[in-house]
């Protein structure tokens, strides 16, 4: 994966054959603790959501963070939580698909990014795990929605660059709104 500084990148993968990557509650939070050790020093988060077989994070690179840098904390994130979950579930060989993509977003249309954010928080929705978005945990819907007070996503620039809502109701109103297929295509 290559990143370039002050430049938003849609990162996502999946279990390897498909297969299941968070098995308990545990495993969630365990993940999201390995994305503010590793991850969040070097770029700033925008959006994410982690479902039971695959991950999406909306991320802005910063500007001094080397490219290295992203690449290699996403190669430790990945790496010590497969160690992990193979011990916790007595199982040998590769979690995730072996390579991560990491899609560069047009900076000069707002509009493709501002896509990505809402496409990844309806993802639990279209995957039939809840009805509305905000009823899933393992996102940041809730950080927007203002359901939840933690604060894993940088909210100043996400509502800066991607015009989103500072609102809680009008965020979830204009996040739930469903996405063509045609919108959604236009991001990977």
């Amino acid at each position: 994966m290559e990143f370039k500084p002050n430049t938003l990148y849609h990162v996502y993968n999946r279990g390897n054959n498909q297969q299941k990557i968070f098995f308990n509650y545990g495993n969630y939070l365990y993940f999201i603790k390995k994305i503010e050790k590793y991850l969040l020093p070097h770029c700033d988060l925008l959006a994410y959501c982690l479902m039971p077989n695959h991950f999406h994070f909306l991320i802005e690179t910063k500007e001094k963070s080397e490219e290295q840098k992203i690449s290699k904390a996403f190669q430790i994130i990945l790496s010590s939580y497969s160690q992990a979950i193979n011990k916790q579930e007595n199982r040998t060989g590769s979690l995730f698909q072996q390579h991560t993509k990491a899609k560069l977003l047009e900076t000069v249309n707002a509009l493709y990014a501002e896509i990505c954010f809402h496409y990844i928080h309806q993802n639990p929705v279209k995957a039939g795990l809840v009805k509305v978005i905000e009823r899933w945990e393992f996102s940041s819907v809730r950080e927007y929605a203002l359901l939840r007070n933690e604060k894993l996503c940088n909210h100043e620039k996400a509502h800066l660059l991607l015009n989103i809502p500072q609102d809680g109701n009008e965020f979830l109103k204009l996040s739930g709104q469903v996405l063509s297929e045609e919108m959604i295509d236009r991001i990977f």
